[in-house]
């Protein structure tokens, strides 16, 4: 039976480089002759994966595309996101002459998006989709810090578990956890948006305060002083998560729909952060972060 797989995860596992870690040793080799500011700004590990899944909505970001046409030389970024399937593989054409600009049509639609939405690397219709395609362990395993602000957190609170969590912190993990207040005004207008009783989200947000809490008694008090939990009293626009300050989920609260309901958006850190959205939404957890208080 044929199989398929995205051509760059083909010509990636020729190589043995399809261990992430692996393959931003390489990425980083063919950045530094191209720009060195592409260096470091490799895809994340969930990203990384959902390149070898062909899980993808649009190319990367020009920066991705320029490092991979030159990790992978005779291909296109375009080329290398199609399927490859067993006993016909699609062939590389040949690199365009420099000299001649290319036509509208010979340009990969990533080229014609605005840069400031460059870093937008996948969109799901829901949190469901999303966390089916990127379940909490594909993207918190291995993190080196976790920022979330929203209103109950349950993707992190719920949904990893604290072994898990413990251990990232004792390996050195920063976590933020920034969550609506409890009992006050915010929430309250939230329970009414959605129709819910009052205190219903007001109780599944103390619940995961009190876990978070709890799990910063267990650890040592090196690892504790790395779990740091504030709540705040505004009016909730965003579901914000930043893992290892390079991949940004983002869910805009809508009304009358639950969380789980509300489409879901990936960013990838760019090398001009003021430029992207990935910047944009870091500077507003920031901006919540300084005026929250600490639990």
């Amino acid at each position: 039976m044929a199989t398929t797989e995205t051509v760059l995860k083909n010509l990636l596992k020729q190589q043995h480089l399809q261990e992430h870690r692996l393959f931003l040793r390489a990425y980083d080799r063919a950045a530094s002759k191209l720009d060195k500011e592409l260096i470091g700004s490799g895809p994340s590990k969930a990203t990384f994966y959902r390149w070898l899944a062909g899980q993808m909505t649009r190319l990367p970001h020009p920066g991705h595309c320029r490092v991979l046409e030159a990790m992978l030389p005779g291909w296109t970024a375009d080329e290398l996101f199609q399927l490859w399937t067993d006993g016909a593989p699609p062939q590389p054409r040949l690199q365009p002459d420099d000299s001649q600009p290319r036509t509208a049509a010979e340009l990969p639609q990533v080229y014609a998006r605005p840069a400031r939405l460059a870093d937008l690397s996948a969109v799901f219709t829901s949190r469901t989709e999303f966390t089916h395609e990127l379940p909490p362990a594909v993207l918190f395993d291995g993190a080196t810090s976790i920022r979330c602000a929203g209103l109950s957190l349950n993707m992190l609170c719920q949904q990893y578990g604290d072994r898990a969590l413990g251990a990232l912190l004792d390996a050195g993990c920063k976590v933020q956890l920034l969550f609506l207040r409890p009992r006050g005004e915010a929430i309250t207008a939230r329970e009414n948006e959605e129709g819910l009783t009052t205190g219903h989200l007001s109780m599944l947000t103390e619940l995961n305060i009190e876990v978070a809490q709890r799990l910063r008694r267990k650890l040592s008090t090196e690892s504790a002083e790395r779990l740091c939990i504030r709540t705040y009293d505004e009016t909730i626009r965003f579901n914000i998560t930043i893992v290892s300050d390079r991949t940004c989920v983002v869910q805009p609260y809508l009304p009358d729909a639950r969380g789980l309901d509300a489409p879901t958006f990936i960013a990838d850190r760019a090398a001009d952060d003021d430029a992207s959205l990935y910047g944009i939404f870091n500077g507003v957890f920031d901006s919540l972060w300084e005026r929250a208080e600490s639990q």
